[in-house]
């Protein structure tokens, strides 16, 4: 038959150990088989990370915002020990973070649902798309060790007593954030609601901090009137805004089916927990969406450091590559989608279908195995070539 056909490039961005086998095989096996794959490459291995000085990182980002739409295969963000390993220039920045950045993206992160995997909170039944603001918080926070003086806090000619130790030794943190920052994330949070039709959750601890979270509280409701308001009601679906812990509370006794927008600490601590009472890391989707409308689709968990020691010894490894999988997919379907090529989106929603039939039907790595459970399905676990082979034989 003949290969579906591109127009337009995606932005290809390879990664690191295990995922990086992974992402060949699933193009080997299931892509280019298939469609006539046009990409724009960067390799973001960590050793032509430090090659490049990790220029090849903002590369990236940068054909992300001017292709429309990119995919991301999981990436290492170097510790000490990392720096000895590789023989590093310095300990580079996290990938994520350095794309996350120039995108000013959000990261919206679902979990792939199976039958057979129940969910560890009974009453979901729906994915719980978790909208994690990518920029500030903790993560470009200024930290330091007290000896036992005064911390103040100085800006634009105003200065606050942070607190005053008393001769106590303590610890004190600074964090900040920029009101485009979050006026980028309000409007992604909205834009993908109404992309994908679902209510839109979300949550801060505005009753403790009257500034810094209440702004964000502020910022999204004048958006939302301004803005979105007749939009939402027209598509019906709804905004709606509440404290994190009366949100925490909703969320373990709702069935799920809505986004839940979050700051960037809440919402990288939240999506490991989303993820995990659902079934796994590695069964969840991972979306980067900018204001701008440009989409970056990566696989939600690392590089599976102790599964490529096994394969570069020659071992058989059982890795779950569904988040790799579900990326490639993502970014085929949204590339379809934007250029009004409705064979490259079936492909992809009909490879989505292929991979949830093979699991459903019993065939998957050993991760799943030991959780899943459905009457009448005898379980076989995979290694990581089989079940691709195995998703290959359904699509």
């Amino acid at each position: 038959m003949d290969k579906i056909k591109m127009t337009t490039p995606l932005v290809e961005i390879d990664g690191d150990e295990m995922t990086r086998v992974l992402w060949q095989w699933v193009k080997d096996i299931l892509i280019t088989p298939y469609v006539d794959l046009k990409t724009e490459y960067y390799d973001l291995s960590l050793e032509n990370r430090d090659a490049t000085d990790d220029k090849v990182t903002v590369e990236a980002a940068e054909a992300c915002l001017r292709l429309g739409v990119g995919v991301k295969c999981a990436t290492i963000t170097p510790n000490a020990q990392r720096v000895e390993e590789f023989g590093l220039k310095k300990m580079w920045a996290s990938p994520n973070a350095t794309i996350r950045a120039k995108m000013d993206g959000t990261v919206f992160r679902a979990p792939v649902i199976v039958r057979g995997i129940t969910p560890l909170v009974p009453a979901w039944k729906k994915p719980i798309v978790i909208a994690r603001h990518a920029y500030g918080d903790v993560y470009k926070g200024v930290e330091m060790k007290s000896k036992g003086g005064k911390a103040e806090l100085s800006c634009d000619g105003n200065t606050l007593t942070v607190f005053d130790f008393g001769g106590k030794e303590g610890i004190l943190q600074a964090i900040h954030n920029t009101k485009a920052s979050i006026e980028s994330f309000a409007r992604s949070c909205f834009n993908y609601a109404l992309d994908t039709k679902t209510d839109l959750w979300f949550s801060t601890k505005d009753t403790i901090s009257k500034v810094y979270d209440h702004t964000f509280k502020d910022i999204f409701a004048e958006i939302y009137e301004a803005e979105y308001k007749e939009k939402f009601e027209a598509a019906g679906i709804e905004y709606f805004y509440t404290l994190i812990d009366d949100a925490v509370a909703r969320v373990m006794r709702s069935e799920g089916g809505f986004i839940w927008a979050l700051k960037n600490y809440d919402g990288d601590v939240m999506s490991d927990m989303v993820a995990t009472a659902f079934g796994s890391l590695a069964m969840m989707t991972s979306v980067l969406v900018s204001p701008t409308g440009a989409y970056e689709f990566e696989a939600a968990h690392g590089t599976v450091t102790r599964h490529y020691r096994k394969y570069q010894k020659g071992e058989e490894t059982s890795t779950n590559s569904v988040a790799t999988l579900f990326a490639w997919t993502g970014a085929l379907k949204k590339r379809g989608e934007l250029d009004g090529n409705k064979e490259l989106s079936d492909f992809a929603d009909r490879l989505e279908k292929a991979t949830i039939d093979t699991i459903e039907s019993g065939e998957m790595t050993k991760d799943l195995a030991g959780m899943f459970k459905l009457d009448g399905v005898t379980v076989k676990a995979l290694n990581s070539r089989e079940f691709l082979e195995a998703i290959a034989k359904r699509l």
